[in-house]
């Protein structure tokens, strides 16, 4: 149970903190969003606050922000329509009833002869119960809704929708995602860093393993180790190297304890590594603890990482990593159990790993994906006028389409790998 908890906790966060980077900026360029989802699929809880409804999805492949024109918009009011008017104090039309009028009494009819909810926010039409059959025009309030079946629905008029934006608006509201979750993956290395402390090269004894020969022999945290049967030790590096050299030899630890120096006698025990037999005592190294040195650790461990996982897409487009080595969402579960049980430290290590991992493959230059879509904004750039939208939107269904489809392909492959 505590890796379905871990799994959901890691999962949720990525994409949470993945969607909020586009939402956040989508809002800062005044672009309505109507939805921030966290899943695909089958709504499991929705929830509306202001202009937008978040919702929690059955299917743990992503997440969403449904941004006002990315869609073709909600309803269109054709003429020869009979709807129902609501006004504002300042005689605008702040509700559009488009069925079940019954329910709303005091709603002006009219029949439409021509409205137009995103440029001009005017609607026109004759109303009904009058003698004078005159055509009238009415002003819509720019956050009018439109109600269908009970369910209110925000006009988005073109200066709340996408494609109104700057293209510097629209590319940041984009490339926002992927950058959270690199901010998101510095910011775990640090807490990292804070909590558990850095890795520091100091001849100084860590942690002892419970059953090491370190513990046997009467070794502690914080022995200091000046030298190994004579050696000077001027850094951990130079313990591990002797330790792991001498499987199975007696060594005499010449080390400094609360200010006091003795020398104690240790013999490491065999282990074997890639078919090379080490010796080891049972102990990890040293951390220290430093808010500064946590911080330019994190910036290193997030660089790191960010190049260990470019060097994976390298080898996987030069065919010296396959297709059958890609892990999906069953994959990461089974990771995440394993890692789960080496400490929460490691777990948090994991996460910010596949945060940075997530950044990456969303900036890729693939139809649907956020790199694909910055790709677009690059060749509007250049051309000077954006691509059709319709042919973009053709391209970016055909790649979500084919991303599904290798998704279901690893999914397969993870299920053989470890189930079957």
């Amino acid at each position: 149970m505590s890796t379905v908890i871990a799994f959901i906790i890691i999962f949720g966060a990525l994409v949470f903190f993945h969607e909020l980077g586009h939402f956040v900026f989508a809002k800062r360029a005044g672009i309505l969003c109507r939805e921030f989802a966290i899943g695909f699929g089958p709504k499991v809880f929705s929830h509306k606050k202001g202009e937008t409804v978040y919702t929690i999805r059955l299917l743990p492949i992503g997440g969403f922000v449904r941004m006002a024109g990315e869609d073709p918009e909600v309803v269109e009011i054709k003429p020869g329509f009979r709807v129902g008017l609501l006004f504002n104090e300042n005689e605008q039309v702040n509700k559009i009833i488009l069925n079940q009028k019954d329910k709303y009494p005091d709603a002006r009819m009219i029949e439409v002869e021509h409205a137009d909810i995103e440029h001009d926010l005017i609607i026109k039409g004759y109303v009904e119960g009058e003698d004078d059959e005159k055509l009238q025009s009415f002003s819509i309030d720019p956050s009018a809704v439109l109600v269908e079946d009970g369910t209110e629905t925000l006009i988005a008029p073109f200066d709340r929708q996408f494609a109104s934006k700057t293209l510097g608006q629209r590319a940041m509201a984009i490339f926002a995602g992927p950058m959270m979750n690199f901010i998101l993956a510095f910011v775990i290395f640090v807490l990292i860093g804070l909590l558990q402390g850095i890795p520091s090269n100091a001849p100084e004894l860590g942690k002892l393993t419970p059953d090491g020969a370190a513990i046997e022999a009467g070794l502690k945290e914080g022995d200091i180790i000046h030298s190994v049967n004579g050696a000077e030790t001027s850094s951990w590096s130079d313990v591990v190297e002797i330790i792991r050299k001498n499987p199975n030899k007696d060594l005499n630890f010449f080390l400094e304890r609360d200010g006091k120096e003795m020398t104690i006698p240790v013999t490491p025990k065999v282990q074997e590594v890639e078919g090379e037999k080490i010796g080891v005592v049972g102990v990890y190294m040293p951390f220290e603890k430093s808010p500064l040195k946590a911080i330019t650790n994190g910036a290193k461990e997030t660089y790191h990482w960010t190049k260990e996982i470019f060097a994976m897409l390298g080898k996987l487009v030069t065919g010296q990593f396959s297709i059958d080595d890609l892990s999906g969402p069953v994959g990461i579960y089974v990771s995440t159990d394993t890692v789960a049980k080496s400490g929460i430290f490691y777990l948090m290590k994991w996460a910010g790993i596949l945060s940075i991992n997530l950044g990456i493959m969303n900036l890729l230059p693939i139809p649907a994906l956020d790199g694909g879509r910055l790709m677009f904004f690059a060749v509007e750039a250049v051309r000077g006028k954006p691509i059709d939208r319709h042919k973009e939107g053709m391209v970016h269904f055909i790649g979500f389409a084919l991303l599904m489809l290798l998704m279901l392909v690893v999914t397969w492959n993870d299920i053989q790998r470890f189930f079957l």
